[in-house]
């Protein structure tokens, strides 16, 4: 993969920060983008520091339009999983023979979905493990780390696996390339599940909320062993070490609000299947006990119905 052509589909909070290292080590980069086009059409993409530095791109390619873009090499996928059946207009725009299709999505399905539709030869999977919140339009902030764990959908890593990898590596973005892309979703869930959910559950709490509590640390640490148990059962090689690394790691991140919290707080549809359904229903496919995974699932289910 020399000089792809690259486009980035949703630009939220990662796809913005994301989107915007390429380009800014020179990659070429062209931005899908509605919500947000006026804004950064004047001002372009800027990223915020934990520090207080800032980071900017100016005069990004931006387009509203996907048939304006034309065919890429690679196409980075960050919108919300909710949003998925938008991909079935916009994806076919934006191929051709050899695309690749690179989702940054939370939860479990969202490559079924996108091989379904366009090929699994297509598909790889990448999991941000990242503190970030978009704060306003074109602006995000960057809160804490960083790294992308990714692999291919169909199996081992591939020769386009590695050049994906050098391609985010000279932006400046840790990359780690992984044996089991599936694996690495069950890794992210053990986080994921819990602090995402609760958030929500307890009526839009930050992190730090959370880890201070200590019935609701409890309920972290129950729902981390359940989600290991469940990839355990699947095959997959996890932990109970993980409960108190996620931990340990949330508390540096200090008082982080969540993706999924902040979309319930404000109204937008949460991403309920993808992160707390799909996995409870594969849980109990394999005969794991997880009734705190339930239990969170239905609440969240039952929250997002009525906002």
């Amino acid at each position: 993969m020399t000089n792809p052509r690259i486009v980035i589909v949703g630009c939220g909070a990662v796809g913005l920060f994301y989107g915007a290292k390429l380009a800014l080590s020179g990659q070429d980069v062209h931005f899908l983008m509605r919500q947000d086009f006026d804004q950064v059409s004047k001002y372009g993409i800027k990223i915020e520091s934990a520090s207080g530095e800032a980071e900017y791109l100016e005069n990004p390619s931006i387009y509203r339009d996907a048939l304006e873009i034309g065919p890429c090499d690679l196409i980075i996928v960050a919108i919300k999983s909710t949003d998925n059946k938008a991909l079935e207009s916009l994806i076919p725009k934006l191929i051709k023979k050899e695309t690749a299709i690179m989702t940054l999505q939370n939860g479990l399905g969202n490559e079924e979905f996108i091989a379904k539709k366009f090929g699994s030869y297509r598909v790889l999977g990448g999991l941000c493990f990242v503190c970030l919140n978009r704060v306003s339009k074109g602006v995000v902030r960057h809160i804490a780390q960083g790294t992308i764990s990714c692999g291919e959908f169909m199996g081992l890593p591939l020769p386009r696996t590695h050049d994906v990898a050098l391609m985010f590596k000279s932006a400046g973005i840790p990359f780690i390339v992984a044996e089991s892309l599936i694996e690495q979703r069950w890794k992210k869930l053990v986080w994921n599940i819990p602090f995402n959910g609760i958030s929500i559950s307890e009526g839009g709490v930050d992190t730090s909320v959370i880890l201070k509590d200590k019935s609701l640390l409890f309920l972290v640490e129950a729902l981390m062993r359940e989600v290991i148990q469940v990839a355990n059962k699947l095959g997959y090689d996890l932990s109970n070490s993980l409960i108190d690394h996620n931990i340990k790691e949330t508390k540096s991140m200090g008082p982080y609000r969540p993706s999924s919290m902040i979309d319930f707080m404000e109204g937008r549809p949460v991403e309920v299947e993808a992160i707390w359904g799909n996995p409870v229903r594969v849980g109990r496919s394999v005969g794991v006990e997880i009734p705190r995974m339930e239990t969170l699932y239905d609440s969240i289910k039952s929250l997002s119905s009525t906002k």
